[in-house]
Protein backbone atom coordinates (compact mmCIF):
# COMPACT_ATOMS: atom_id res chain seq x y z
CA UNK A 1 0.00 0.00 0.00
CA UNK A 2 1.55 3.46 -0.73
CA UNK A 3 2.05 5.53 2.20
CA UNK A 4 1.89 8.70 0.04
CA UNK A 5 -1.82 8.10 0.20
CA UNK A 6 -1.88 9.10 3.31
CA UNK A 7 -0.15 12.56 3.13
CA UNK A 8 -2.48 14.25 5.53
CA UNK A 9 -1.13 12.33 8.15
CA UNK A 10 2.37 13.92 9.45
CA UNK A 11 2.99 10.53 10.79
CA UNK A 12 3.19 8.51 7.52
CA UNK A 13 6.08 12.31 6.44
CA UNK A 14 9.47 10.46 6.04
CA UNK A 15 11.68 12.16 8.59
CA UNK A 16 14.54 13.03 6.43
CA UNK A 17 11.94 15.47 4.90
CA UNK A 18 10.71 17.17 8.29
CA UNK A 19 14.18 17.33 9.31
CA UNK A 20 15.42 19.10 5.95
CA UNK A 21 12.67 21.81 5.93
CA UNK A 22 14.43 25.15 6.35
CA UNK A 23 13.35 27.14 9.71
CA UNK A 24 11.10 30.21 8.61
CA UNK A 25 12.29 33.26 9.18
CA UNK A 26 12.08 35.92 12.11
CA UNK A 27 8.72 38.02 12.05
CA UNK A 28 8.98 41.86 11.57
CA UNK A 29 6.32 44.37 11.46
CA UNK A 30 7.10 46.66 8.86
CA UNK A 31 5.32 50.23 7.79
CA UNK A 32 3.37 50.59 4.67
CA UNK A 33 4.88 52.75 1.98
CA UNK A 34 3.62 56.02 2.49
CA UNK A 35 2.25 57.14 -0.85
CA UNK A 36 3.58 60.32 -2.62
CA UNK A 37 1.13 63.57 -1.87
CA UNK A 38 -1.10 63.96 -5.02
CA UNK A 39 -2.29 67.43 -6.13
CA UNK A 40 -5.71 67.19 -4.38
CA UNK A 41 -4.27 66.73 -1.35
CA UNK A 42 -1.51 69.34 -1.29
CA UNK A 43 -5.10 71.85 -2.10
CA UNK A 44 -6.88 70.54 0.70
CA UNK A 45 -4.03 71.03 3.32
CA UNK A 46 -3.31 74.60 1.86
CA UNK A 47 -7.23 74.92 2.33
CA UNK A 48 -7.43 73.82 5.95
CA UNK A 49 -4.47 76.30 6.69
CA UNK A 50 -6.18 79.28 5.25
CA UNK A 51 -7.69 82.01 7.41
CA UNK A 52 -11.77 81.71 7.96
CA UNK A 53 -11.45 78.28 6.92
CA UNK A 54 -12.59 76.34 10.79
CA UNK A 55 -15.78 76.93 12.09
CA UNK A 56 -17.03 80.93 13.28
CA UNK A 57 -16.56 80.28 17.03
CA UNK A 58 -12.77 79.74 16.10
CA UNK A 59 -10.75 82.46 16.98
CA UNK A 60 -7.52 80.57 15.27
CA UNK A 61 -9.15 80.58 11.79
CA UNK A 62 -9.92 84.96 11.78
CA UNK A 63 -8.17 87.23 9.96
CA UNK A 64 -6.29 89.96 12.00
CA UNK A 65 -9.49 92.61 10.97
CA UNK A 66 -12.07 89.99 12.36
CA UNK A 67 -9.89 89.76 15.56
CA UNK A 68 -9.34 93.72 15.34
CA UNK A 69 -13.36 94.14 15.13
CA UNK A 70 -14.26 91.67 18.28
CA UNK A 71 -11.49 93.23 20.41
CA UNK A 72 -12.80 96.72 19.57
CA UNK A 73 -16.53 95.59 20.58
CA UNK A 74 -15.12 93.84 23.71
CA UNK A 75 -14.06 97.19 24.60
CA UNK A 76 -16.98 99.30 24.21
CA UNK A 77 -18.92 96.55 26.27
CA UNK A 78 -16.66 96.88 29.00
CA UNK A 79 -16.56 100.77 28.79
CA UNK A 80 -20.68 100.20 28.31
CA UNK A 81 -20.99 97.92 31.78
CA UNK A 82 -19.02 99.85 33.67
CA UNK A 83 -20.75 103.37 32.78
CA UNK A 84 -23.73 101.91 32.95
CA UNK A 85 -23.20 100.47 36.63
CA UNK A 86 -21.39 103.83 37.43
CA UNK A 87 -24.58 106.32 36.13
CA UNK A 88 -27.07 103.34 37.92
CA UNK A 89 -25.32 103.93 41.04
CA UNK A 90 -25.82 107.79 41.00
CA UNK A 91 -29.45 108.23 39.66
CA UNK A 92 -29.95 105.51 42.76
CA UNK A 93 -27.74 107.50 45.00
CA UNK A 94 -29.14 110.69 46.95
CA UNK A 95 -27.01 113.07 49.74
CA UNK A 96 -27.58 112.66 53.49
CA UNK A 97 -29.96 115.15 54.70
CA UNK A 98 -29.68 114.27 57.99
CA UNK A 99 -30.76 117.21 60.39
CA UNK A 100 -29.01 119.98 61.47
CA UNK A 101 -28.48 121.88 64.62
CA UNK A 102 -29.67 125.75 63.34
CA UNK A 103 -30.00 128.59 65.81
CA UNK A 104 -31.22 132.21 65.00
CA UNK A 105 -28.91 134.42 62.61
CA UNK A 106 -31.11 136.93 61.44
CA UNK A 107 -34.52 138.48 61.62
CA UNK A 108 -35.94 141.50 58.87
CA UNK A 109 -38.98 142.42 60.44
CA UNK A 110 -41.31 145.06 62.05
CA UNK A 111 -40.70 148.74 60.83
CA UNK A 112 -36.84 148.62 60.22
CA UNK A 113 -37.17 145.82 57.86
CA UNK A 114 -36.36 147.89 54.89
CA UNK A 115 -33.26 149.33 57.04
CA UNK A 116 -31.73 145.78 56.31
CA UNK A 117 -31.67 146.52 52.42
CA UNK A 118 -30.14 148.28 49.80
CA UNK A 119 -32.66 150.13 47.12
CA UNK A 120 -31.78 149.32 43.27
CA UNK A 121 -32.43 151.91 40.83
CA UNK A 122 -30.58 150.89 37.73
CA UNK A 123 -32.15 150.45 34.82
CA UNK A 124 -34.02 146.96 34.56
CA UNK A 125 -31.68 144.49 32.82
CA UNK A 126 -34.70 142.39 31.30
CA UNK A 127 -36.13 145.15 29.52
CA UNK A 128 -39.02 145.74 32.10
CA UNK A 129 -41.66 148.74 31.60
CA UNK A 130 -40.69 149.66 35.03
CA UNK A 131 -38.74 152.66 37.08
CA UNK A 132 -37.06 151.46 40.65
CA UNK A 133 -36.77 154.01 43.04
CA UNK A 134 -34.73 154.62 45.51
CA UNK A 135 -36.01 154.37 49.23
CA UNK A 136 -36.78 157.82 49.96
CA UNK A 137 -38.80 158.13 46.86
CA UNK A 138 -40.45 154.74 47.82
CA UNK A 139 -41.12 156.37 50.82
CA UNK A 140 -42.68 159.11 49.77
CA UNK A 141 -44.76 157.54 46.83
CA UNK A 142 -45.80 154.93 50.06
CA UNK A 143 -44.07 151.73 47.51
CA UNK A 144 -42.74 151.10 50.76
CA UNK A 145 -44.00 150.69 54.24
CA UNK A 146 -43.53 148.58 57.63
CA UNK A 147 -45.17 148.21 60.32
CA UNK A 148 -44.62 146.29 63.68
CA UNK A 149 -46.48 143.38 62.19
CA UNK A 150 -46.21 143.48 58.30
CA UNK A 151 -43.71 145.08 55.51
CA UNK A 152 -45.66 146.19 52.07
CA UNK A 153 -43.89 146.17 48.50
CA UNK A 154 -45.86 147.47 45.86
CA UNK A 155 -46.11 148.78 42.52
CA UNK A 156 -47.65 152.42 42.13
CA UNK A 157 -51.45 152.66 41.46
CA UNK A 158 -51.95 156.10 41.04
CA UNK A 159 -50.58 157.68 38.18
CA UNK A 160 -51.77 156.75 34.58
CA UNK A 161 -50.12 157.48 31.20
CA UNK A 162 -46.65 156.45 31.71
CA UNK A 163 -43.78 156.72 29.49
CA UNK A 164 -40.56 155.63 30.98
CA UNK A 165 -42.16 152.66 33.16
CA UNK A 166 -44.12 152.18 36.10
CA UNK A 167 -42.58 152.37 38.94
CA UNK A 168 -41.86 149.71 41.38
CA UNK A 169 -39.36 148.65 44.01
CA UNK A 170 -36.47 145.91 44.13
CA UNK A 171 -34.39 145.05 47.30
CA UNK A 172 -31.39 143.84 48.14
CA UNK A 173 -30.15 142.72 51.37
CA UNK A 174 -27.23 143.65 53.15
CA UNK A 175 -26.15 140.68 54.24
CA UNK A 176 -25.23 137.85 52.27
CA UNK A 177 -24.75 133.80 53.28
CA UNK A 178 -23.53 130.55 51.87
CA UNK A 179 -25.52 128.26 53.48
CA UNK A 180 -28.75 128.66 55.90
CA UNK A 181 -32.29 127.84 56.60
CA UNK A 182 -34.77 130.77 54.85
CA UNK A 183 -38.24 130.81 56.41
CA UNK A 184 -40.36 133.32 54.37
CA UNK A 185 -43.61 134.30 56.36
CA UNK A 186 -45.54 135.35 53.37
CA UNK A 187 -49.34 137.05 53.62
CA UNK A 188 -49.77 138.58 50.14
CA UNK A 189 -47.71 137.70 46.51
CA UNK A 190 -48.35 140.10 43.46
CA UNK A 191 -50.25 139.28 40.84
CA UNK A 192 -52.39 140.90 37.58
CA UNK A 193 -51.66 141.76 34.42
CA UNK A 194 -47.96 142.71 33.39
CA UNK A 195 -47.14 141.74 36.74
CA UNK A 196 -43.53 139.88 36.77
CA UNK A 197 -42.59 139.58 41.51
CA UNK A 198 -40.03 137.42 42.52
CA UNK A 199 -38.35 136.57 45.59
CA UNK A 200 -35.05 135.34 44.91
CA UNK A 201 -31.36 135.14 46.41
CA UNK A 202 -28.26 135.59 44.31
CA UNK A 203 -24.83 137.47 44.33
CA UNK A 204 -25.73 140.75 42.00
CA UNK A 205 -21.53 141.32 41.47
CA UNK A 206 -20.95 137.57 40.52
CA UNK A 207 -24.06 136.15 38.65
CA UNK A 208 -23.77 133.29 37.58
CA UNK A 209 -20.46 132.53 39.04
CA UNK A 210 -22.04 131.84 42.50
CA UNK A 211 -25.45 131.19 41.59
CA UNK A 212 -29.15 132.19 41.74
CA UNK A 213 -32.32 130.77 43.71
CA UNK A 214 -35.57 131.47 43.35
CA UNK A 215 -38.06 130.83 45.45
CA UNK A 216 -41.18 132.48 44.38
CA UNK A 217 -41.68 133.56 40.97
CA UNK A 218 -44.76 133.95 38.65
CA UNK A 219 -46.21 136.51 36.41
CA UNK A 220 -49.15 138.24 34.78
CA UNK A 221 -52.47 136.66 36.90
CA UNK A 222 -49.79 133.72 38.48
CA UNK A 223 -52.82 131.15 38.61
CA UNK A 224 -50.65 128.51 37.66
CA UNK A 225 -48.23 128.17 40.59
CA UNK A 226 -45.10 129.26 42.15
CA UNK A 227 -41.86 128.06 40.36
CA UNK A 228 -38.52 127.53 41.78
CA UNK A 229 -35.38 127.36 39.83
CA UNK A 230 -31.67 127.17 40.06
CA UNK A 231 -29.30 128.89 37.79
CA UNK A 232 -25.56 128.25 37.74
CA UNK A 233 -22.80 128.30 35.28
CA UNK A 234 -21.68 124.47 33.36
CA UNK A 235 -21.26 121.43 35.45
CA UNK A 236 -25.08 121.85 37.76
CA UNK A 237 -27.73 118.88 36.74
CA UNK A 238 -30.49 117.49 37.95
CA UNK A 239 -30.63 114.17 36.61
CA UNK A 240 -30.05 112.37 39.61
CA UNK A 241 -32.83 111.05 42.49
CA UNK A 242 -35.19 113.91 43.75
CA UNK A 243 -37.77 113.75 46.55
CA UNK A 244 -40.10 116.39 45.52
CA UNK A 245 -43.84 117.07 45.29
CA UNK A 246 -43.51 119.91 43.12
CA UNK A 247 -43.28 119.14 39.33
CA UNK A 248 -39.66 119.19 37.49
CA UNK A 249 -39.14 120.92 34.61
CA UNK A 250 -35.44 120.75 32.98
CA UNK A 251 -32.92 119.15 34.69
CA UNK A 252 -29.95 120.99 33.50
CA UNK A 253 -28.90 124.44 35.81
CA UNK A 254 -26.52 125.92 33.08
CA UNK A 255 -28.00 129.80 32.39
CA UNK A 256 -28.30 129.68 29.04
CA UNK A 257 -29.61 126.24 28.38
CA UNK A 258 -32.70 125.71 27.13
CA UNK A 259 -33.42 129.86 26.69
CA UNK A 260 -32.34 130.60 29.99
CA UNK A 261 -34.86 128.48 31.54
CA UNK A 262 -32.44 126.76 34.38
CA UNK A 263 -33.78 123.64 36.08
CA UNK A 264 -37.00 124.12 37.39
CA UNK A 265 -40.00 123.11 39.74
CA UNK A 266 -43.43 124.22 39.51
CA UNK A 267 -46.19 124.09 42.20
CA UNK A 268 -49.91 123.55 42.55
CA UNK A 269 -52.08 126.06 42.15
CA UNK A 270 -52.20 127.25 45.72
CA UNK A 271 -48.76 127.94 46.07
CA UNK A 272 -49.07 131.44 44.56
CA UNK A 273 -51.21 134.08 43.67
CA UNK A 274 -54.50 135.08 44.37
CA UNK A 275 -55.77 130.79 45.83
CA UNK A 276 -52.57 131.07 48.15
CA UNK A 277 -53.29 135.19 49.49
CA UNK A 278 -57.37 133.83 50.16
CA UNK A 279 -55.69 130.87 52.47
CA UNK A 280 -54.09 133.72 54.70
CA UNK A 281 -50.99 133.36 52.81
CA UNK A 282 -48.20 130.80 54.88
CA UNK A 283 -44.43 130.04 54.95
CA UNK A 284 -42.17 129.21 52.50
CA UNK A 285 -38.56 127.87 53.80
CA UNK A 286 -35.47 127.14 51.35
CA UNK A 287 -32.73 125.01 52.89
CA UNK A 288 -29.43 125.73 51.27
CA UNK A 289 -26.20 123.46 52.52
CA UNK A 290 -24.03 121.08 51.07
CA UNK A 291 -26.26 118.24 50.38
CA UNK A 292 -28.66 120.35 48.18
CA UNK A 293 -31.26 122.97 47.97
CA UNK A 294 -34.95 121.86 49.20
CA UNK A 295 -37.98 124.50 49.29
CA UNK A 296 -41.22 123.56 50.95
CA UNK A 297 -44.05 125.40 51.33
CA UNK A 298 -46.59 125.45 54.42
CA UNK A 299 -50.11 126.59 54.43
CA UNK A 300 -51.02 129.12 56.87
CA UNK A 301 -53.32 126.54 58.89
CA UNK A 302 -49.91 123.94 58.79
CA UNK A 303 -46.79 125.55 59.65
CA UNK A 304 -44.79 123.59 61.69
CA UNK A 305 -44.63 123.88 65.46
CA UNK A 306 -40.55 124.19 64.89
CA UNK A 307 -41.29 127.49 62.79
CA UNK A 308 -44.08 128.88 64.53
CA UNK A 309 -42.34 128.37 67.87
CA UNK A 310 -39.59 131.46 67.33
CA UNK A 311 -37.58 129.55 70.55
CA UNK A 312 -37.16 126.80 68.32
CA UNK A 313 -34.48 125.01 66.35
CA UNK A 314 -36.40 124.27 62.75
CA UNK A 315 -35.49 120.68 61.56
CA UNK A 316 -36.38 120.51 58.10
CA UNK A 317 -35.68 116.67 58.42
CA UNK A 318 -39.13 116.20 60.29
CA UNK A 319 -41.18 118.33 57.77
CA UNK A 320 -41.14 115.47 55.36
CA UNK A 321 -40.70 115.87 51.76
CA UNK A 322 -40.17 119.42 49.47
CA UNK A 323 -41.69 120.98 47.30
CA UNK A 324 -38.42 121.26 45.86
CA UNK A 325 -35.39 119.39 45.83
CA UNK A 326 -31.70 120.01 44.16
CA UNK A 327 -29.80 117.24 45.69
CA UNK A 328 -25.51 117.32 45.74
CA UNK A 329 -25.66 114.12 43.64
CA UNK A 330 -24.78 115.77 40.22
CA UNK A 331 -24.02 119.43 41.40
CA UNK A 332 -21.47 120.64 43.18
CA UNK A 333 -23.88 122.71 45.72
CA UNK A 334 -20.69 124.87 47.68
CA UNK A 335 -19.13 126.01 44.67
CA UNK A 336 -22.14 126.90 42.81
CA UNK A 337 -23.69 129.10 45.21
CA UNK A 338 -21.82 131.37 47.33
CA UNK A 339 -22.40 135.19 49.26
CA UNK A 340 -26.11 135.15 49.01
CA UNK A 341 -28.08 137.82 49.37
CA UNK A 342 -32.16 138.36 49.35
CA UNK A 343 -34.14 139.95 46.60
CA UNK A 344 -37.28 140.98 46.05
CA UNK A 345 -38.92 143.02 43.39
CA UNK A 346 -42.14 143.77 40.61
CA UNK A 347 -40.88 144.00 37.42
CA UNK A 348 -43.65 145.42 34.96
CA UNK A 349 -43.70 143.45 31.79
CA UNK A 350 -40.30 142.49 31.06
CA UNK A 351 -38.56 139.47 28.75
CA UNK A 352 -41.10 137.13 30.56
CA UNK A 353 -44.32 138.74 31.52
CA UNK A 354 -44.45 140.72 28.60
CA UNK A 355 -43.45 137.80 26.19
CA UNK A 356 -46.71 136.96 24.11
CA UNK A 357 -46.56 133.32 25.24
CA UNK A 358 -47.37 134.46 28.40
CA UNK A 359 -49.56 137.84 28.37
CA UNK A 360 -51.64 136.77 25.48
CA UNK A 361 -51.46 133.05 25.33
CA UNK A 362 -51.45 132.23 28.97
CA UNK A 363 -53.56 134.80 30.50
CA UNK A 364 -55.33 136.53 28.55
CA UNK A 365 -54.28 139.61 28.91
CA UNK A 366 -55.69 143.01 26.94
CA UNK A 367 -53.92 145.08 24.64
CA UNK A 368 -50.15 145.00 24.60
CA UNK A 369 -48.18 144.81 28.06
CA UNK A 370 -46.54 148.52 27.49
CA UNK A 371 -49.44 150.06 26.86
CA UNK A 372 -51.75 148.29 29.36
CA UNK A 373 -49.11 149.14 32.26
CA UNK A 374 -48.62 152.41 30.97
CA UNK A 375 -52.55 153.39 31.11
CA UNK A 376 -53.79 151.26 33.85
CA UNK A 377 -51.96 152.11 37.17
CA UNK A 378 -55.75 151.21 39.13
CA UNK A 379 -54.96 147.85 37.77
CA UNK A 380 -52.24 147.01 40.10
CA UNK A 381 -53.91 147.19 43.16
CA UNK A 382 -53.12 143.08 43.67
CA UNK A 383 -49.49 143.63 42.23
CA UNK A 384 -48.22 144.11 46.12
CA UNK A 385 -45.73 141.96 48.32
CA UNK A 386 -46.68 141.65 52.12
CA UNK A 387 -44.43 139.67 54.52
CA UNK A 388 -44.77 138.93 58.85
CA UNK A 389 -40.95 138.32 58.53
CA UNK A 390 -37.98 136.82 57.10
CA UNK A 391 -35.65 134.60 59.25
CA UNK A 392 -32.15 132.93 59.04
CA UNK A 393 -30.81 130.02 61.04
CA UNK A 394 -27.50 128.89 60.77
CA UNK A 395 -25.75 126.13 62.36
CA UNK A 396 -23.15 127.22 64.76
CA UNK A 397 -19.97 126.48 62.72
CA UNK A 398 -21.25 128.42 59.71
CA UNK A 399 -22.60 131.30 61.07
CA UNK A 400 -19.46 133.02 61.72
CA UNK A 401 -18.30 133.09 57.89
CA UNK A 402 -21.42 133.00 55.91
CA UNK A 403 -23.21 136.03 56.52
CA UNK A 404 -21.35 139.58 56.21
CA UNK A 405 -22.56 143.07 55.49
CA UNK A 406 -22.31 145.49 52.80
CA UNK A 407 -20.98 148.71 53.51
CA UNK A 408 -22.53 151.68 52.20
CA UNK A 409 -19.85 153.16 49.31
CA UNK A 410 -20.20 157.01 49.50
CA UNK A 411 -22.08 159.48 48.18
CA UNK A 412 -21.33 158.51 44.83
CA UNK A 413 -23.27 154.82 43.71
CA UNK A 414 -20.97 152.45 42.46
CA UNK A 415 -22.20 150.10 39.51
CA UNK A 416 -21.18 146.83 38.65
CA UNK A 417 -22.83 144.60 36.34
CA UNK A 418 -23.82 140.63 35.84
CA UNK A 419 -26.53 138.69 34.39
CA UNK A 420 -29.26 137.47 35.77
CA UNK A 421 -32.04 135.10 35.49
CA UNK A 422 -34.63 135.78 37.63
CA UNK A 423 -34.95 139.45 37.98
CA UNK A 424 -32.76 140.15 35.08
CA UNK A 425 -30.60 138.46 32.87
CA UNK A 426 -28.02 140.62 33.02
CA UNK A 427 -27.88 142.50 36.34
CA UNK A 428 -26.48 145.73 36.53
CA UNK A 429 -26.49 146.53 40.86
CA UNK A 430 -26.06 150.37 42.19
CA UNK A 431 -24.99 150.44 45.90
CA UNK A 432 -26.86 153.26 47.00
CA UNK A 433 -24.92 156.24 49.14
CA UNK A 434 -25.45 156.33 53.08
CA UNK A 435 -28.37 158.60 52.26
CA UNK A 436 -29.99 155.58 50.83
CA UNK A 437 -29.02 153.51 53.75
CA UNK A 438 -30.67 156.06 55.94
CA UNK A 439 -33.97 156.68 54.29
CA UNK A 440 -34.96 153.07 53.59
CA UNK A 441 -36.33 152.63 57.06
CA UNK A 442 -37.88 156.35 57.41
CA UNK A 443 -40.74 155.57 60.38
CA UNK A 444 -41.16 158.15 62.76
CA UNK A 445 -43.94 157.86 64.82
CA UNK A 446 -45.56 160.35 62.39
CA UNK A 447 -44.17 159.04 59.28
CA UNK A 448 -45.19 155.72 60.40
CA UNK A 449 -48.50 156.04 61.58
CA UNK A 450 -49.18 157.90 57.91
CA UNK A 451 -47.35 155.39 55.48
CA UNK A 452 -49.18 152.40 57.83
CA UNK A 453 -52.37 154.26 57.42
CA UNK A 454 -51.50 154.44 53.38
CA UNK A 455 -51.25 150.83 53.46
CA UNK A 456 -54.66 150.12 54.79
CA UNK A 457 -55.96 152.12 51.89
CA UNK A 458 -54.08 150.42 49.76
CA UNK A 459 -55.08 146.95 50.90
CA UNK A 460 -58.54 147.39 50.52
CA UNK A 461 -58.48 148.73 47.25
CA UNK A 462 -56.66 145.09 46.54
CA UNK A 463 -59.63 143.50 47.89
CA UNK A 464 -61.65 145.07 45.97
CA UNK A 465 -59.83 144.24 42.96
CA UNK A 466 -59.58 140.59 43.91
CA UNK A 467 -63.12 139.65 42.77
CA UNK A 468 -62.17 140.71 39.43
CA UNK A 469 -59.45 138.43 39.25
CA UNK A 470 -61.17 135.91 40.27
CA UNK A 471 -63.60 135.22 37.54
CA UNK A 472 -60.62 136.38 35.34
CA UNK A 473 -58.64 133.29 36.81
CA UNK A 474 -61.82 130.69 36.21
CA UNK A 475 -61.50 131.49 32.09
CA UNK A 476 -57.70 130.06 32.51
CA UNK A 477 -56.52 126.79 31.34
CA UNK A 478 -54.94 124.37 33.23
CA UNK A 479 -51.15 124.50 32.99
CA UNK A 480 -48.15 125.02 34.48
CA UNK A 481 -44.87 127.24 33.78
CA UNK A 482 -42.31 124.89 32.74
CA UNK A 483 -40.04 127.46 30.77
CA UNK A 484 -41.18 130.95 31.98
CA UNK A 485 -37.64 130.88 33.99
CA UNK A 486 -36.14 132.11 30.33
CA UNK A 487 -35.30 135.57 30.97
Amino acid sequence: MDRRLHAGDRTFVPDYELHNVPPAPPYTETASPTPAPTAVTAEKAKAAKAPGAGPWYDPRSWSVLTKSIVAGGVVVVIVALVVGIYEGTKSASYPDYSSLSYSLKDTYSGSSFFDEFEYYTATDPTDGFVDYVDSSTASEMNLTYASSSRAVLRVDTSTSNQTSGRKSVRITSKNTYNTGLFIFDITHTPYGCATWPALWLTDPDNWPEHGEIDVLESNNKGTHGNAMTLHTTSGCKMDVKRKETGTASYTNCLDTANDNAGCGVTGGKTTYGEQFNSNGGGVYAMELRDAGIRVWMFSRDDIPDDISNSSSSPDPSSWGEALADFPSTNCDISSHFKNQSIIVNIDVCGELAGASKYYTDLYDCPSTCTEWAAENGANFTNAYWEFKSFKVYQTSSSSSSNSTSTASTGSSPASSTAASMNGASTVTTTVEAAASSSSAGQTSSSGSQNQQGQGEQSDQGGQEGQSESESESQTQQPGGQSQQRGQ
